[in-house]
């Protein structure tokens, strides 16, 4: 009879940010050297969405907008720190769907990290829009840290362990 080893949220949470980050750095190395999207944008994909070229010296929403060397390692600092701290709670969590989420941001983090140091700012690549209504430009890593603090609310709503008495 076999048994079925049960997850471990660690290893989860690593194999999650693993595969973000290579996904995420093979489709901007795709889309900069291959595909060449500086020079072909806009790309038509479909009514609502385009595939742009767009650089984003901040952070989401081109908060924080960075355009000294100080402000863009002042920004890769704080990403290092924010994902140093992500990254233990990875390693401590209990729950798989924890480490999925945390593994998720941790990943995408990391691959917007590297875009920041080796580029100076994140390539971003897909904007959505209905209308006049336009949505942020964004990237494959964007779309993981959305994915993984979606999956913490959801575990903290839906999954948390009810507490007796309350």
């Amino acid at each position: 009879m076999s048994e079925s080893l049960p997850l471990k949220p660690r290893l989860v949470g690593i194999t999650a940010a693993a595969l973000m980050l290579l996904v995420d750095q093979a489709h901007k190395l795709w889309m900069l050297n291959v595909f060449d999207m500086p020079n072909r944008q806009p790309v038509r994909v479909a009514p609502f969405l385009d595939l742009v070229m767009a650089w984003n010296k901040g952070v989401s929403y081109s908060l924080l907008e960075a355009d000294s060397d100080l402000g863009r390692y002042g920004l890769l600092a704080l990403t290092l720190g924010a994902t140093a701290l992500l990254a233990w709670w990875m390693w401590r969590a209990t729950h798989v769907v924890t480490g999925l989420g945390l593994g998720l941001i941790v990943g995408g983090a990391i691959g917007n990290g590297i875009d920041r140091a080796a580029y100076g700012a994140v390539a971003d690549f897909f904007h959505f829009h209905v209308g006049t209504f336009s949505w942020y430009v964004f990237n494959l890593a964007d779309v993981g840290i959305v994915a993984g603090v979606a999956l913490l609310l959801y575990e903290s709503i839906f999954m948390a362990e009810k507490t007796p008495g309350a």
